[in-house]
């Protein structure tokens, strides 16, 4: 992808020099036990307890928070998702104009290591990248694109982050567009079979989404980058991931689509450029 010495992103959050968290030195008494708490269960137990240290008051706790320095690799690589979320910038204030659709409300993107809190609760780079629509941001570690080659066999190159990038991006569509909340609404009047069909819905429409930014976004393409995009939808397929992890894949238990779908529904969006093509719902479900 053609990216060096263009326009990038005023919308990016680095707190990747923060590094990581140290320990938090209480007082006695309630808060003492809050924090031990929070260090032995974590997670979703943890989440529900955090709001009480916050109540209690930052008066009584410090967090020593540990910064560094970016290595030239790192500050290159801020650069590159800086110029990828301009350009979906760009590609998507054109297409809301277009169809009609109002103001673009262009997100956030966060960069982060390890850990990182936000308006969804807490995650920690296991997370894998993800958009948060409480605060309508989207939140990377860029350690995942390591282990995307390493761990799912893609093929990695930049073209395959910029399209994890545009797929977030499609979530914060969905969001700005109203889907994800009827998403939310027909997922609470169904089974669980049925709610994951919805979401897998949900998210070939992001893939779908990414494909049109990457038509729209073709003067800046390279030799290569579609392969990379589609190496990338196929190694995180439903189908793919737990065949590599059991053995065997069970389609009810599907959220995000098979990797021929992923990869089909992508290729929809990029061949067309046209959001009107984008119902994976109806050719899902119905």
């Amino acid at each position: 992808m053609k990216w060096q010495g263009r326009r990038q992103s005023g919308n990016v959050e680095d707190q990747r020099a923060k590094g990581s968290k140290g320990k938090i030195v209480a007082g006695g008494g309630l808060v003492a036990v809050v924090v031990i708490l929070l260090q032995l269960f974590g997670g979703e137990t943890g989440q529900q307890i955090a709001p009480l240290v916050e109540q209690i008051g930052n008066s009584q706790t410090t967090q020593q928070v540990q910064t560094r320095v970016l290595t030239n690799e790192e500050k290159v690589m801020g650069n590159f998702m800086a110029t990828v979320l301009a350009d979906t910038e760009d590609v998507w204030n054109g297409i809301f104009q277009e169809y009609n659709l109002g103001d673009y409300k262009e997100p956030k993107m966060v960069l982060f290591t390890d850990a990182v809190s936000t308006a969804c609760g807490n995650a920690t780079s296991a997370s894998g990248p993800f958009y948060c629509p409480g605060d309508q941001k989207l939140y990377m570690d860029l350690a995942f694109f390591d282990e995307l080659k390493t761990r799912f066999g893609a093929k990695g190159g930049d073209f395959a982050i910029a399209y994890v990038t545009a797929h977030e991006v499609g979530h914060h569509i969905q969001t700005i567009l109203g889907t994800s909340t009827k998403v939310r609404q027909l997922q609470q009047q169904t089974d669980a079979v049925g709610g994951n069909k919805l979401s897998v819905a949900q998210e070939l429409q992001a893939d779908f989404y990414a494909g049109v930014w990457a038509h729209h976004n073709k003067e800046y393409l390279e030799a290569g980058d579609i392969e990379e995009a589609l190496s990338a939808a196929n190694a995180v397929g439903d189908d793919t991931i737990q065949k590599r992890s059991s053995g065997t894949a069970n389609s009810d238990s599907f959220t995000h689509g098979t990797s021929a779908q992923r990869m089909e529904w992508f290729m929809k969006g990029y061949n067309t450029g046209d959001i009107r093509n984008g119902d994976t719902f109806s050719a899902l479900i119905n």
